[in-house]
C-alpha cells in the first residue's frame, strides 16, 4: 500500500480530509471504522460520518486485530478512521479505565503496538492506505494512568506509521499542512510532452503546432517589440486591452501568462481547492500543478466508446475545482457549451483549457465570451501562429478571480515579445480565422487518409491532430521513427494505453507520407 497518515485534533477536519484523499484515488474504498457505538452521543457522531460517505463505500468494523481489517486490499483504497478510538477500546477491554486490569498496562501496550506494526507491514502492498489519527499530548499530561497510556500509545503509533508513510499531513482548522512527503507524488509521468519525441531529421507529426513558423506580419511585430520594448520591463496593458476587445470582455478580466501552461499552474495556488477533478485524457500539466501543490485530484475518464464525450455527472460532487479541455487533447473532442456549463455547482470553479479552440473554425462551444463568476478560460495563441517558443498565453476570468490569479503569478510573467505577439494576433481576427480553416482542412485530410488504414482506429476531432489506436503502439512508433517520422505516443495520458498515438496533421503530401508509413508499420507489427 501507499500509506498516507492524516493527523489532527478533535473537530480539525482530519476525517473529511482523509475521505477526500480516498475519493481522489478513484478506487473502491474500504472504510475501517473503529468507534464504539455503545455511547448514544458517539452513535450519533458515527451516523453523521456514515451519511456523508458515498454509498458505494464498504464499511467494516475493526476488531482487536487491526491487521485483519487493513490486509488484502485487492485493488481498493483502505481508509482507517481512526487510531484513537481503537486504542481507547483496547485499553477499555483491558480494564484500564476502571482500574481492573491485571498485570499493569504493558500487556495491552504490547497488543496495541503489535496491531500498529501489522498496519505498517500492510503498507508495503500496492494499494493506497489512509490512516487517521488524533494529534494529542500538547496539553497538560492527564492525571490518570489510563489516559496517560492512551496519549503515549497514540504518539508512539503515529511515529511508527510516519516512519513508513509516503506522506504525513496535519489538519488544522480544516486546512491540511504537509508534515512529510512529497506533494507531487505520482506526478512524474504527467510531465512528458510531444517535443521530447523530436530529433534532427524527423518529420514532425508529434507537436501540435501549425507548421511554417509565424507569418511575416507577426515576425515584424516581434522584431519591432524587441527594439522598442526589450530595453524596459513588460507592460501587459496593451495586450489585455486587445484580447478583451477580441473576446468581448473587460481588460481587467484578462491575465497574460507564460503560455497556457502557466495559467494552469496558477490554479492551485490561487484557488486552493480541497478536491480537484481533472477530466482525462487531457493536457496533463493541470494535474501536475495540482499534485505539486498537494491538492487531491480525482480523475474523471472520458469513455472512448462514447467518442470521449464529456459526462458532467461523472465528476464527484465534492470537487470544488474542475479542469477540462475543450477541444481536449489528445482526442480532439469538442464538447458543446451546455455540457461544460453543466459542470457548474455552488462553491465550484470550472477551468476550461481552450488552448486549441482558436484552431476550430467559429469556435463553437467556447466559453471565453461568457462573463461567468465561476468559470476560468485558459487560452493560447502559440499553436495557430506557430510560436511555441515565445510562450504567449492568457486566462480570462471574472475580475475577482482574475485578481486572484495575478496575486500568485510571478512579476513580468509574460515577456515583452509574448505581449507583443498577443497584441498583434488579437488585432487580426481574420488571421486567426484563416489558421483555423487551414487546421481543419489539414485534419480532415489526415483523418480521411487514416480511415483507410487497416488495423488503425481513429476518433472524430476538432483540433489539428488525430488520435489513433493500434495493436502495438511502441513497435509502430519505433517503425515510424525508422522511416524519419515522429509521432506522439499517447499512453502517458490518463485513460489511454500504449496502443494510442497522437498524429499532428500537416499538408496533403506530408499526411500522405505519414499515413503510408503508418500502414506499413501496422502491417509489420
Amino acid at each position: 500500500m501507499t500509506l498516507t497518515l492524516v493527523i489532527g485534533g478533535t473537530r480539525s477536519g482530519k476525517s473529511g480530509r482523509a475521505e477526500t484523499l480516498a475519493l481522489a484515488t478513484g478506487l473502491p474504498v474500504r472504510y475501517v471504522a473503529t468507534a464504539d457505538r455503545s455511547d448514544p452521543a458517539m452513535a450519533e457522531r458515527i451516523r453523521r460520518h456514515a451519511e456523508r460517505r458515498p454509498p458505494s463505500w464498504t464499511t467494516v468494523e475493526a476488531g482487536a486485530d487491526l491487521g485483519d481489517a487493513v490486509a488484502n486490499a485487492d485493488g481498493t483504497c483502505v481508509l482507517l478512521d481512526g487510531l484513537g478510538p481503537w486504542v481507547a477500546t483496547a485499553l477499555h477491554r483491558a480494564g484500564a479505565f476502571d482500574g481492573s486490569q491485571a498485570g499493569g498496562l504493558e500487556p495491552v501496550r504490547d497488543r496495541v503496538m503489535a496491531g500498529i506494526d501489522a498496519v505498517a507491514r500492510a503498507a508495503a502492498g500496492p494499494d493506497p492506505l489512509i490512516v487517521v489519527a488524533e494529534e494529542a499530548g500538547q496539553g497538560v499530561l492527564p492525571p490518570d494512568a489510563a489516559s496517560r497510556a492512551w496519549v503515549d500509545l497514540i504518539g508512539d503509533a503515529k511515529q511508527r506509521l510516519a516512519d513508513v508513510a509516503e506522506r504525513v499531513e496535519l489538519v488544522v482548522a480544516g486546512r491540511p499542512l504537509t508534515v512529510a512527503g512529497s506533494p507531487a507524488t505520482g506526478a512524474a509521468e504527467l510531465r512528458g510532452h510531444g517535443d521530447a519525441e523530436l530529433a534532427p531529421g524527423l518529420a514532425d507529426h508529434a507537436v501540435n503546432v501549425m507548421s511554417g513558423g509565424p507569418p511575416d506580419w507577426l515576425r515584424a511585430a516581434l522584431h519591432e517589440a524587441l527594439d522598442a520594448d526589450g530595453p524596459r520591463y513588460p507592460d501587459e496593458r496593451p495586450a489585455a486591452a486587445a484580447l478583451a476587445a477580441l473576446h468581448g470582455r473587460d481588460p481587467a478580466e484578462v491575465v497574460s501568462t507564460n503560455g497556457a501552461a502557466e495559467a494552469l499552474w496558477l490554479l492551485p495556488a490561487a484557488l486552493r481547492p480541497g478536491l480537484a477533478a481533472c477530466v482525462h485524457p487531457a493536457f496533463t500539466e493541470a494535474e501536475a500543478a495540482l499534485r505539486a501543490h498537494g491538492v487531491p485530484v480525482a480523475r474523471v475518464l472520458r469513455d472512448p466508446e462514447r467518442g470521449f464525450a464529456l459526462d458532467p455527472a461523472a465528476v464527484p460532487d465534492a470537487a470544488d475545482l474542475v479542469v477540462v479541455g475543450n477541444p481536449a487533447s489528445p482526442s480532439g473532442t469538442l464538447d458543446p457549451a451546455a455540457a461544460l456549463l453543466a459542470l457548474r455547482r455552488p462553491g465550484r470553479v470550472v477551468a476550461v483549457d481552450e488552448a486549441f479552440m482558436d484552431l476550430v473554425p467559429g469556435e463553437p462551444g467556447s466559453l471565453v465570451r461568457e462573463p461567468l463568476a465561476d468559470v476560468i478560460v485558459v487560452r493560447s495563441l502559440t499553436k495557430s501562429m506557430a510560436l511555441p517558443g515565445v510562450r504567449a498565453g492568457y486566462a480570462v476570468a471574472a475580475p475577482a478571480v482574475a485578481e486572484r490569479l495575478r496575486a500568485v503569478r510571478p512579476p513580468w510573467s509574460a515577456n515583452a515579445l509574448a505581449l507583443a505577439a498577443l497584441t498583434a494576433i488579437a488585432k487580426r481576427p481574420e488571421a486567426l480565422a484563416a489558421a483555423a480553416e487551414r487546421g481543419a482542412t489539414e485534419r480532415a485530410d489526415l483523418a480521411g487518409r487514416l480511415d483507410g488504414v487497416a488495423g488503425v482506429r481513429t476518433w472524430p476531432g476538432a483540433a489539428n491532430f488525430c488520435l489513433v489506436e493500434v495493436a502495438d503502439g511502441p513497435a509502430v512508433v519505433a517503425a515510424l521513427r525508422g522511416r524519419g517520422i515522429a509521432v506522439r505516443p499517447a499512453g502517458s495520458f490518463p485513460g489511454l494505453g500504449p496502443g494510442h498515438l497522437r498524429i499532428t496533421a500537416r499538408s496533403g503530401p506530408e499526411n500522405e507520407r505519414v499515413a503510408g508509413a503508418l500502414a506499413e508499420a501496422v502491417g509489420a507489427s
